[in-house]
């Protein structure tokens, strides 16, 4: 079972109908009672909010889901639910989990913003999140802002905005990307298949 946050950010039904159609037995969490109570195999992080806010409603989660990264559960954040799994942000005086080290900041100027639509990743490592994945392939962005981490060995892929930005980061069993898969057609349904594979391996 992969347990969805339902921390008041963002439509969660079309990421819990893209989960449920790779076979990922998803289910939507409101309180960390019920993410307590859960046996998630994995837990997702999605939404579109400022960092602030989306930092302020999942505080309450925060505890278990402290629990569950450091016993292994695998995590994957999308878009917000990325950026909060660092130490800061530009947007914000409230402090990320910092799960991962690094920052969040503000798109360069030059650039729209927010970006919003289709960008194309260039892998920078193989893994197992990214298995069918090529470079050149298509996902869909909503952000204005991006993060930057300090080890650049957590990167797994990146996209062109501006700037040579991260989208995909990886460590042990944390997972994240700036895009959103869920909208990103199939090879966005590949990703999310990659990940319900390597929750039940």
């Amino acid at each position: 079972m992969i347990a969805i946050i339902d921390y008041g950010m963002g439509n969660l039904r079309s990421i819990h109908n893209a989960l449920a159609k790779v076979g990922g037995n998803p289910i939507i969490i409101s309180d960390e009672k019920a993410l307590s109570d859960a046996d998630a195999d994995a837990v997702v992080i999605p939404g579109v909010a400022s960092f602030g806010d989306a930092m302020r409603n999942l505080t309450p989660f925060s505890d278990r889901l402290f629990d569950l990264v450091y016993s292994g559960t695998p995590l994957l954040g999308i878009c917000i639910g990325m950026q909060v799994l660092f130490e800061r942000s530009a947007e914000s005086d409230v402090a990320g989990f910092g799960l991962l080290a690094g920052d969040v900041i503000r798109l360069p100027d030059g650039v729209k913003i927010p970006q919003m639509g289709w960008n194309e990743l260039t892998i920078q490592s193989d893994t197992d999140l990214l298995a069918g994945i090529d470079d050149g392939d298509f996902f869909y962005f909503v952000h204005s802002y991006y993060c930057v981490p300090e080890d650049e060995r957590v990167i797994a892929a990146t996209t062109d905005y501006g700037v040579d930005m991260a989208c995909v980061v990886e460590k042990d069993n944390i997972h994240a990307v700036q895009f959103h898969p869920e909208k990103s057609s199939r090879k966005g349904l590949l990703i999310l298949k990659n990940f319900v594979e390597m929750v039940k391996c």
